[in-house]
């Protein structure tokens, strides 16, 4: 008796993660969805990175312009800006600009329009906490990297309820270090200068021009 017990109590906690799962998988739809709703992207965060071990509290702004794969991303007085073919890095204080083609069959390529989609593939999913954020319900899914080797712990993705827009990421790797991005201002189909995502060099007369590849 206490046997079948043991298994019924079993099946109804598998049944149970499962319908978690599943609840967060849907959610995790329909802010992709959202996202290919608009024609472009216009982000202000704040991104925070804490390691208590080794003393490092760091903090910055910083804002990215999307529109499909195209972006102008600027944080920690660098902008990179990505064309469709390469990546440029403009760095001020080296006064510096390096230049990289784009790989898009490169798994390790990171675009800003990833990180908004980055969820898709690799990991387990787990329903987790519903938090009050000044009138905000903030749902928050727990993702769980499939691949052992993987350096992060988990990522807490932070759901706005009403909007179906990311508010915050929260990134805990395995060697105590936590990373935390969050979305001060998320503006869609803005107006956009028909150059925004054009390198122009005659704007850094200079600037050493790196071409990496």
């Amino acid at each position: 008796m206490k046997k079948c017990l043991a298994v019924f109590a079993l099946l109804i906690f598998s049944f149970s993660i499962q319908a978690q799962e599943k609840k967060a998988k849907d959610l995790l739809d329909q802010v992709t969805a959202k996202i290919k709703t608009y024609d472009n992207i216009v982000i202000e965060f704040k991104y925070t990175l804490n390691n208590s071990k080794e003393n490092i509290n760091q903090e910055s702004k910083g804002n990215v312009i999307m529109k499909g794969n195209l972006f102008v991303l600027n944080l920690m007085g660098v902008t990179k800006l990505f064309d469709g073919k390469k990546t440029y890095t403009i760095n001020p204080e080296d006064e510096e600009i390096s230049v990289t083609k784009f790989n898009e069959k490169d798994d390790n390529s990171v675009t800003p329009s990833k990180m908004l989609t980055f969820f898709n593939s690799g990991y387990k999913f787990v329903w987790d906490i519903l938090q009050d954020v000044k009138g905000r319900k903030i749902q928050y899914i727990k993702l769980i990297p499939i691949n052992a080797k993987d350096a992060r712990k988990e990522i807490l993705l932070g759901i706005d309820n009403q909007t179906k827009n990311i508010y915050n990421l929260i990134e805990v790797g395995k060697n105590g270090t936590k990373t935390i991005l969050t979305v001060n201002s998320f503006k869609t189909n803005q107006p956009l200068s028909k150059n925004q995502f054009t390198f122009e060099a005659s704007k850094y007369p200079k600037y050493y021009i790196n071409k990496l590849d």
